[in-house]
């Protein structure tokens, strides 16, 4: 049976025929390209062992393409009414699971419950299931979804979501640029970045104000090995970015306050052979990277003396 095309016009009717209209403060602007559906459905090259998240079920369009790729999908929707529409149109799929509210527990940690199913349904599939972050993420969540995700058990093989194009641009940004930040060396620490295609607010129903991204994250194991502490790397990497353009001497001596004193932060970048002149912001992932586990260390031989 062919699918109706998801123009802004079918989905008005759609909704109000629900007695639904979109809701600003979850960020709901629905995709009615379906072949841009199809693009984010393709592009996570999706297999019939693979465990897929989807955040933002909306009325299931995704979902549908998810359901038909991989062996199990798991999706959430924070919208009460928006859940029930979803439900009456994907209920009748054996490998779709439903949730009803916020992914996000508080702003730095995620629905227990959610992370809970996905385990479950991965140890359903056996040791070769993969799990995989497919979605048209809501704006104001996107950030803290995919980073907290990555600090997960399991984290996810493969992200392909949509974003605010800010904020792709962000993620795939280099040492010295504007947009270059903790968020970029975050995930390139972990993963390869990439962003599959830029979109126009005219692809989506509301409109946005700002462009939008489809992204690709492909996790990289043995680059998560070498990160000895992954809490302690993701929280000084955000406080080495607090004040990006400062001098890094001063960024280290204020985030370490307390843990570090001046004298040991000299000696941690006296042997990196840092200048007194360089700045967060101009340094490489890597050096990044050997930075945060040298303070590491220098914690640790710090404790150890007090003992």
């Amino acid at each position: 049976m062919n699918q109706p095309r998801q123009t802004a016009s079918y989905l008005s009717k759609r909704l109000a025929a629900a007695g639904l209209q979109p809701v600003s403060r979850y960020g709901q602007n629905f995709l009615i390209d379906l072949n841009l559906v199809d693009l984010i459905a393709n592009s996570a090259e999706m297999r019939k062992d693979d465990v897929v998240l989807e955040i933002g079920t909306g009325v299931g369009s995704l979902t549908s393409r998810l359901s038909d790729a991989a062996g199990a999908v798991l999706t959430i929707e924070i919208d009460e009414n928006l859940h029930r529409l979803a439900k009456e149109e994907l209920g009748w799929r054996p490998n779709v699971r439903l949730l009803q509210g916020d992914a996000l527990h508080n702003k730095n940690t995620l629905r227990p419950d959610m992370m809970e199913q996905i385990r479950d349904a991965m140890s359903r599939i056996g040791e070769n299931a993969r799990f995989l972050l497919v979605a048209n993420l809501p704006y104001n969540v996107a950030t803290p979804i995919i980073s907290n995700l990555m600090l997960e058990t399991p984290s996810p093989d493969v992200v392909v979501a949509t974003i605010q194009k800010e904020v792709g641009d962000r993620i795939v940004a280099e040492p010295g640029s504007k947009d270059y930040g903790a968020l970029s060396v975050w995930l390139q620490s972990l993963c390869k970045c990439s962003i599959v295609r830029v979109l126009s607010p005219k692809v989506f129903w509301p409109r946005p104000n700002v462009d939008s991204a489809i992204i690709r994250l492909d996790a990289q194991p043995e680059w998560r090995a070498n990160i000895p502490d992954l809490r302690y790397f993701h929280e000084t990497v955000r406080t080495l970015f607090f004040h990006r353009r400062k001098f890094l001497r001063s960024v280290v001596v204020s985030g370490m306050k307390g843990r570090l004193d001046k004298r040991q932060v000299d000696e941690v970048l006296g042997s990196l052979g840092y200048s007194e002149t360089a700045r967060t912001e101009e340094l490489p992932v890597a050096e990044i990277q050997r930075l945060v586990e040298a303070l590491r260390q220098a914690e640790i031989k710090a404790k150890s003396e007090k003992e």
